[in-house]
């Protein structure tokens, strides 16, 4: 059974938090704008703005941070500032307790696939894998992937459709929606955080890797089982691929293709999440169905 943290109602109040990378205080400002706009309260948290070398504080500043958000049961909802890396090494300080109790979406993508995994397969919490408070500075608040993000923490059920791809493996599936970003996906293996992926729909996306590094991890969640028994998978943006001086050979959705299409379950390539401007709000946890058809790909929560 999955717990849905209730839906934001006009004056609840959005804590923005950075548990991870360093961003300055002035990329927030638009975000901070729109929030308000659409009827929110908006309360920044110390790691905005905040830095120490990489990150936006030390780890027990971004511990302490997070948690008083947590704790603090008058915020609705907790936004990050963005991802990064961190993550991992304060989730298992966290203590959950009042959450479980006052749980709120959280959200965010990128390095906070690791919070996301952790809400779902320790404290069995849907949370929302979404564009952050920078993605804000770039599109503008009427941008449709912006407002999905509305959309989604105010209760409306998500339903997205996407062009077709030649990669596409045709088929439906109905399963609860899990993953993120593939690096910290495989980064997870092993810990308490590892994601649970058996007759869910995976979804995986990433950034700025190299092509054989790419298909190292796809090796790495196919040898750990995470590929097994799937009900479906979504593939996202791969952007800013590198490839070696001596080329891989594939493309990175080709070597994807090459790990998976013995499984037999549908599967699409190309779908609008991840590091880029066309980042839909996806709730990580919920039940979902993905329709792989000739004419389109839909995936929509039930």
């Amino acid at each position: 059974m999955i717990t849905i943290p209730p839906p934001l109602r006009p004056g609840d109040t959005i804590g923005i938090v950075c548990p991870a990378g360093f961003m300055p205080e002035e990329k927030a400002q638009t975000c901070i704008n729109t929030l308000q706009q659409w009827g929110f309260t908006v309360k920044l948290g110390k790691t905005l703005g905040s830095q120490c070398n990489y990150f936006s504080g030390t780890d027990d500043e971004r511990l302490h941070d997070l948690q008083a958000m947590l704790d603090d049961t008058d915020i609705k909802a907790i936004l990050c500032g963005r991802g990064g890396y961190g993550v991992s090494r304060i989730v298992d300080r966290i203590d959950f307790s009042v959450f479980k109790q006052n749980p709120k979406w959280i959200i965010g993508y990128s390095d906070i696939t690791a919070l996301h995994a952790h809400l779902y397969g320790v404290l069995h919490t849907a949370s929302l894998h979404s564009p952050m408070a920078s993605a804000f500075n770039d599109v503008g608040a009427d941008d449709i992937f912006i407002q999905s993000l509305r959309d989604a923490v105010t209760g409306n059920k998500m339903a997205y459709n996407t062009a077709l791809h030649p990669l596409n493996i045709p088929g439906s599936a109905v399963g609860q929606l899990v993953g993120g970003n593939l690096t910290l996906v495989a980064h997870l293996i092993g810990s308490p955080s590892s994601l649970s992926t058996k007759n869910n729909i995976l979804f995986l996306e990433d950034v700025g890797e190299y092509i054989y590094n790419v298909d190292r991890m796809f090796v790495q969640l196919k040898r750990a089982g995470l590929l097994d028994g799937l009900a479906g998978l979504v593939i996202g943006g791969f952007t800013e691929m590198k490839d070696t001086v001596t080329p891989f050979g594939q493309t990175v959705y080709e070597a994807i293709f090459d790990k998976v299409k013995e499984y037999g379950y549908p599967a699409c390539f190309g779908f609008p999440v991840g590091h880029t401007a066309n980042n839909y709000a996806l709730k990580v946890g919920m039940e979902h169905k993905l329709v792989v058809g000739d004419c389109e790909v839909n995936l929509k929560e039930l």
